[in-house]
């Protein structure tokens, strides 16, 4: 059965982390009777482990509602439920694109955070018609006239019908709907016209291959149908078209407005771009789609396996977890201290940590991670440039003509009393202040900051001193000169690859000073004195020394002249200056591990 335009509806669900976007998404499907009550679950769209127990979405997941209106009219509802945090907002933009309205869902008892914010501003970057939706007003903080007051201010929205819901109780869902279906847009499309898809996502299913996920603007897709992708210029034959009721369903056509799933025999993940137009082989459109600018890695780390012998199990790993993840990159890299391991890209912090955290569950990896950096352009003095990832191959510093390095916009919204803090830790972290603004009792402060001071702890000191009130969000701003250096870490004169990090030069001997005293700390101690040095090129900004373990070799001399003691203690000395030419200081996994955590 063909669904007219008029009677489609395609939204998404966006708003900041934790203002119950997955649980609304769960009402909605329970009022429309898809899913039987004894199979409904919490947080239904989220199908990761991980997603679950950090109650984080963190892939936008797609699903088509059939909804009786109150004037008796057949609706077909699709609905995109988005990440909320900012490490994901590639996820959230492409699927903006794929959609004609959105529902902002805002905290009643919080208002607008930073997210809501940028999220919101994506949405009108697609040229979406917003509906508001003040979540959780069942709690008694609740106040709705003043976030919807604050939506008016602070977005430039008109909010005096805000729909007022509370997503656990189930107040209010039958309004949100019969909003969704009065004001929201249709989708535009012709059915005669040559076929022309957008690629929304793409990702590998063990007994399907790779499932794409599809956007219809114009024409029909029918099992069977030869099909090319334009950016590649692939052909493949379509063998399984269908819908998401969360689970899939077979369908035999995809109509203009529609969004569903294809299979077609696609090996690799690779192969498919995303934004990418999909047409007929024979009467296809000549014009594209305008496409995604695709994801790049932010933040650059290593991945090494605590235990060497699981190298090959790691590499299965990260192999199996690209397949499905086209914003995460890798390559291999050796260290002198951790063995062999990956160099990986991703898309922030929280990125970061999840892969980290779904290698170890998945596949039973222990793993050290190095310190986080981003990438550096390196302009020589013969007027090349290098893109610099790992800080151990930065090139011999008079060669260097200048270092960039990658700077952001950041927008933080905070409560009056913590300010101060706040404006302070910008500073700290090299800070140029571009705005401060107050809405309805709240800072707005907008800071350009570089990256590598954010990558490192940025967030959590953030939370810690404003009590987790701060709301934060970033956009990348392009590259700017400064005055970095590379840092590298000795221990008994050796360099320590995996400990070496750019900092600014004015901050240097600080970092150098703390990290050495911290490896003081964590490096046991040996037969002989160890020196631990923090230096630029050649110059030493910093040194802390591991005292020698000794044995009392005077014990037995008693009596007697006291040179039988010297000569003893002399030969001793001897002893330990040639151990400390020849002996190799042996740094505990832990050791790493402690001092690549920055503290503050």
């Amino acid at each position: 059965m063909n669904t007219p335009l008029s009677h489609i509806r395609n939204f998404s669900i966006v708003a900041h982390i934790d203002h119950g976007k997955s649980t609304l998404a769960d009402r909605l499907i329970q009022s429309t009777d898809l899913v039987v009550r004894r199979d409904m679950k919490e947080q239904m769209l989220d199908a990761m482990d991980i997603e679950r127990e950090r109650g984080i979405t963190i892939k936008a997941n797609t699903v088509r509602l059939d909804y009786t209106a109150e004037n008796g009219e057949q609706y077909v509802l699709n609905l995109i439920d988005t990440p909320g945090h900012v490490d994901f907002a590639y996820e959230v933009s492409r699927s903006m694109r794929a959609v004609e309205g959105s529902l902002l869902v805002v905290d009643s008892t919080q208002g607008v955070e930073a997210q809501t914010l940028a999220n919101v501003y994506q949405a009108i970057d697609a040229n979406h018609e917003i509906v508001p939706v003040l979540n959780k007003i069942d709690l008694p903080a609740s106040d709705c006239d003043r976030v919807a007051e604050q939506i008016e201010d602070v977005i430039g929205i008109d909010a005096s019908d805000a729909i007022r819901v509370s997503a656990k109780t189930g107040v209010g869902i039958k309004e949100t709907l019969e909003a969704i279906v009065h004001r929201l847009p249709a989708p535009r499309g012709v059915e005669d016209a040559p076929l022309k898809a957008m690629l929304v996502d793409s990702w590998y299913d063990s007994y399907l291959g790779v499932v794409v996920l599809v956007r219809i603007m114009d024409g029909r897709m029918k099992k069977g149908d030869q099909i090319r992708m334009m950016q590649t210029g692939a052909r493949y034959g379509v063998d399984r078209i269908g819908v998401f009721r969360p689970a899939m369903e077979n369908v035999d056509s995809l109509g203009p407005g529609e969004i569903g799933f294809i299979t077609a025999s696609i090996k690799q993940v690779r192969d498919t771009k995303v934004g990418d137009t999909i047409t007929h082989e024979k009467k296809g459109t000549d014009t594209a789609l305008p496409g995604f600018k695709p994801s790049v890695p932010v933040v650059f780390c290593g991945l090494f396996p605590v235990d060497s012998a699981q190298f090959e199990d790691l590499r299965d790993a990260i192999e199996k977890l690209a397949l499905n993840d086209a914003s995460f990159s890798y390559e291999m890299e050796t260290s002198a201290a951790l063995g062999f391991g990956f160099r990986c890209g991703f898309l922030g912090l929280l990125h970061l940590e999840v892969i980290r955290d779904r290698i170890e569950r998945e596949y039973d990896i222990e793993l050290i991670t190095t310190a986080p950096s981003v990438i550096y352009h390196v302009h020589m003095k013969d007027g090349t440039k290098i893109d610099l990832h790992n800080p151990a191959d930065m090139p011999d510093p008079s060669n260097v003509d200048f270092v960039e390095e990658p700077r952001i916009k950041a927008t933080i919204l905070v409560p009056d009393e913590f300010l101060g803090d706040v404006l302070k830790l910008c500073q700290d972290r090299r800070g140029l202040q571009e705005d401060l603004t107050y809405v309805g009792g709240r800072a707005m402060a907008v800071y350009d900051l570089p990256l590598n001071e954010v990558v490192f702890d940025f967030y959590d000191r953030l939370k810690s001193v404003t009590k987790g009130y701060a709301s934060f969000d970033y956009q990348l701003m392009g590259y700017r000169q400064d005055n970095l250096v590379k840092m590298s870490i000795l221990v008994n004169d050796e360099p320590v690859d995996a400990l070496s990090m750019m900092v600014h030069r004015d901050r240097a001997e600080m970092r150098g000073r703390s990290m050495c005293e911290k490896l003081k700390d964590l490096i046991p101690r040996h037969m002989f004195k160890i020196p631990v040095q923090a230096a630029i090129g050649g110059k030493v900004i910093a040194r802390e020394t591991i005292a020698a373990l000794r044995k009392d070799v005077t014990a037995k001399c008693y009596g007697g002249d006291a040179t039988r003691k010297r000569k003893l203690l002399d030969k001793q000395k001897a002893g330990k200056k040639k151990m400390r030419q020849f002996g190799k200081v042996d740094i505990p996994q832990e050791a790493f591990i402690s001092a690549l955590k920055m503290d503050s």
